[in-house]
């Protein structure tokens, strides 16, 4: 069944990515309605009141619906509404105008176009962008809407991990959704593993790596890590941090948990849980507290506590293989 569309459409605001998506996917439900020739898109110096009243009051022989893009209204004036009021007001039936304003400062819709639309029955949205100290709220209501519980300090990590673009957030919460499915309850752990950047996914890449005694990965995580300029302090604290869980489930399961229960606790997905809990299974508790010493022994030697000439990366690279071995 086609999408209905309605006389016209106002959509305004200072949120000008969201904008912007929204009319190119405006555009994509014309065009499969009536095809790009339906189209008729005035913008930039173009896009003045006089041409846009006279393209909705030209008559035409096209068969099916008309659409007509007008990007740019917010630098019309409320004198520019004598020519578009009267033919908002008769509008031919098969004929969908969509206005986009993208505000900002003085830059406003005239507040009678706003009128004018609504008068004409069509539909006028606001798309406002969100103070930097209000988007964790933002980002609670917006995957609650999804079917997400999102616990507000996750909510912090994620605007830290993805920025302060709304839509790259929507994008991730939508991408959670997907992932963890309607009811999930998402906290910071979560969060910090699955919408972390590049460079930090990469960081657990390279601890569970060593979790895993994978000299080969952890090495070549390293390396990638290092070209990319990461700080060897920051990516002992991250291996540091996973050696801790590891050696936390390695004890429990030493005491007698079954490997299906320690899954289910772990603040992780269960895909990423399992993995862990595998890679935890091929070490052991002696081994885990090893490698949390090397670890330790790096980083004393990494700031010159230990006396070594050798350079960062002489001593990383020996102590992945110390713990790999």
């Amino acid at each position: 069944m086609p999408p209905k569309f309605k006389a016209a459409y106002l959509i305004h605001g200072d949120d000008h990515g969201r904008i912007g998506e929204r009319r190119a996917r405006l555009r994509t439900l014309a065009e499969s309605v009536g095809g790009s020739q339906g189209i008729e898109v005035f913008e930039g110096d173009a896009a003045t009141a006089e041409a846009v009243a006279s393209a909705l009051s030209a008559m035409t022989f096209a068969i099916g619906r008309r659409f007509i893009i007008v990007d740019g209204v917010e630098r019309w004036k409320a004198a520019d509404m004598r020519a578009i009021e009267p033919a908002l007001a008769a509008l031919p039936p098969e004929t969908t105008v969509a206005f986009f304003g993208r505000e900002e400062g003085r830059a406003k819709v005239p507040d009678r176009l706003i009128a004018a639309v609504k008068a004409a029955g069509g539909d006028v949205s606001a798309e406002q962008t969100v103070k930097p100290w209000e988007l964790p709220r933002w980002a609670v209501a917006q995957a609650r809407a999804l079917g997400l519980e999102l616990h507000p300090a996750a909510a912090r990590a994620l605007v830290q991990h993805v920025g302060e673009r709304q839509q790259r957030l929507l994008r991730e919460l939508e991408k959670l959704a997907l992932e963890l499915g309607e009811g999930a309850r998402i906290d910071q752990e979560q969060i910090d593993e699955l919408t972390a950047s590049s460079a930090e996914r990469k960081s657990w890449t390279l601890a569970d790596a060593l979790v895993a005694r994978d000299g080969a990965a952890a090495t070549r995580a390293y390396l990638e890590l290092r070209e990319q300029g990461e700080r060897l302090a920051g990516l002992l604290f991250t291996i540091a941090r996973r050696l801790r869980d590891a050696l936390d489930v390695a004890q429990r399961l030493e005491a007698g948990e079954s490997a299906a229960q320690v899954r289910r606790s772990l603040r992780m997905p269960p895909k990423a849980a399992e993995r862990f809990v595998a890679d935890v299974q091929r070490t052991d508790v002696t081994g885990l507290r090893e490698a949390l010493t090397i670890v330790a022994d790096l980083e004393l030697a990494s700031r010159g506590g230990a006396g070594s000439r050798l350079g960062e990366d002489t001593l990383a690279l020996d102590a992945i293989a110390r713990i790999a071995a």
